[in-house]
C-alpha cells in the first residue's frame, strides 16, 4: 500500500512538472507564438482580397487553409495565457497589431492589384516569407508543442508555395526567389506535397 501511494505521489508530483514546463514560456517564445499568429493572419486577408479580385485558385482553397494556421497558433496562444493581438482588433480583414504586419498587408495587397499574375507572386512571396520567419523563430525554442505546431505550418507553406509557383508556370512565368535562398527554394520546388502525418 506504501509503494502505492509512493507511486501516486510520484506520479502527481511528475505531471505537476509538465505542467509547469508546458505553461511556462519565455517572451522569445511568447513573442514568436503571437507574431505568427498574425502573420497566418496576413496570408489570410491577402488572399481573401486576391480571391475576391480574381477568383481563382490557389487563392480560394489556401485562404481557408490559412485560417487552420490561424487557429493553431491561438490554441497556443490559449494554452499559455496570452493576449491574442487578432483578437484585440475584432479580426478585422487588413487590420493588425503589429505595424509590420499591417505594413505587410498594405504593400502585397497593393502588390496583386494590377494583375493575375502580380497576384501570384504576391501569394509565392508571402509563403516564402512565412517560411522563413518559422524557420528562424523554430531556433528560439524548445517547446515540442511550439515545435510540432510550427513544422505544421511549414509544411503547408511548402505545399502552398508549390501550388502558386505551378500557377505561375501556366501563365508562362518562372518564379525566382526573393526571400529563399535559392538552394532552399529549389529543394521545396523539386518536393512532393505532404500532409499531416504523411513524411
Amino acid at each position: 500500500m506504501k509503494k502505492l501511494l509512493l507511486f501516486i505521489a510520484i506520479s502527481i508530483s511528475s505531471s505537476t512538472v509538465i505542467a509547469q514546463q508546458k505553461t511556462t514560456i519565455t517572451k522569445q517564445e511568447s513573442d514568436a507564438i503571437l507574431y505568427m499568429r498574425e502573420e497566418e493572419k496576413l496570408a489570410r486577408d491577402v488572399y481573401e482580397f486576391l480571391y475576391a479580385k480574381y477568383n481563382v485558385n490557389p487563392f480560394g482553397n489556401i485562404r481557408f487553409s490559412e485560417q487552420t494556421h490561424m487557429d493553431r497558433m491561438k490554441t497556443l496562444i490559449s494554452t499559455y495565457n496570452l493576449i491574442d493581438p487578432v483578437e484585440k482588433n475584432g479580426d478585422k480583414p487588413g487590420v493588425f497589431v503589429n505595424p509590420i504586419m499591417q505594413n505587410y498587408y498594405n504593400e502585397l495587397s497593393a502588390a496583386g492589384n494590377p494583375s493575375l499574375t502580380e497576384a501570384l507572386k504576391v501569394g509565392a512571396k508571402i509563403e516564402e516569407l512565412d517560411i522563413k520567419d518559422l524557420e528562424d523563430r523554430k531556433k528560439l525554442t524548445k517547446q515540442t508543442d511550439i515545435l510540432s505546431a510550427f513544422d505544421f505550418l511549414i509544411m503547408a507553406s511548402e505545399n502552398h508555395l508549390r501550388a502558386f509557383v505551378r500557377r505561375l508556370k501556366m501563365q508562362g512565368i518562372t518564379y525566382e526567389p526573393i526571400i529563399l535562398s535559392k538552394e532552399a527554394f529549389d529543394k521545396i520546388i523539386a518536393s512532393d506535397n505532404r500532409h499531416p502525418g504523411g513524411n
